[in-house]
């Protein structure tokens, strides 16, 4: 009888200690201790370490453990995104026209910590535009 009762608790007690457990965790990941990264489909990321600096292994999709204060995140979109580039000419009877370039683009997953390193995460604003304005 006194099994039945020790049973009776541990399942009274387990599933709370758990949801606990878990607020616990969430909390951290949105405090200033991260100890636990989700990274979503399509994202990729890298890790900024404070003594390392940026490291040069890329984070899949999932779960991952990070040392609190110590390593930052750092999460990029992957996917495939559309960006308008306009611009104004002459051509060669001086007529001005305006020409509008759609391009499709994404970062390559084995450069990010180079892109990071170099353009940031604002990339595609540093080198789109140039890049389409040279070619139209």
């Amino acid at each position: 009888m006194s099994a039945i009762r020790g049973l009776d608790a541990l399942v009274k007690w387990a599933f709370p200690i758990a949801i606990a457990a878990s607020g616990i965790q969430l909390s951290i990941y949105t405090g200033s201790q991260v100890n636990l990264i989700l990274v979503d489909g399509g994202h990729r990321g890298i890790i900024f370490d404070r003594i390392r600096g940026v490291m040069p292994s890329i984070i899949p999709e999932g779960t991952h453990f990070l040392l609190p204060w110590l390593q930052k995140p750092i999460i990029f979109d992957v996917r495939t995104r559309p960006r308008n580039i306009s611009t104004t000419t002459g051509s060669k009877d001086m007529q001005m026209v305006s020409l509008t370039l759609r391009v499709l683009s994404h970062p390559d997953e084995d450069q990010l910590p180079s892109i990071y390193s170099n353009l940031g995460l604002d990339f595609d604003d540093r080198v789109l535009p140039s890049i389409g304005n040279e070619v139209v």
